[in-house]
């Protein structure tokens, strides 16, 4: 392994397990009140591109990195997306709940 390949290695082992506090954290408490809906869609995106982009390439680091990190994005924003859609549920039957109470 070259000293290119090794900073490439370790720069997206370190970017890409970043996201393990926050994954852990959303999945044990299933808060994701304060996360951003929109940056959240548009990150694993983004991630999903950078994946694709890597096996075009072939780059091993980039492949690894990137499929980890889109997991663990995904599982998050399937979770803020699961909370948003209970959110505005609950929401429309309380509404509704309150105009047949009148």
């Amino acid at each position: 392994m070259t000293t290119i390949e090794i900073i490439g290695f370790t720069s997206a082992f370190l970017t890409t397990f970043s996201f393990l506090p926050q994954a852990i954290q959303v999945i044990k408490t299933r808060d994701t009140a304060s996360l951003s809906l929109a940056m959240y869609s548009i990150f694993t995106l983004g991630v999903a591109g950078w994946l694709v982009y890597g096996l075009i390439k072939q780059d091993a680091a980039m492949i690894v990195a990137n499929m980890v990190t889109f997991v663990l994005a995904g599982v998050i924003l399937s979770i803020k997306l699961y909370n948003e859609f209970n959110q505005r549920s609950e929401s429309k039957a309380s509404a509704q709940s309150a105009v047949i109470d009148c």
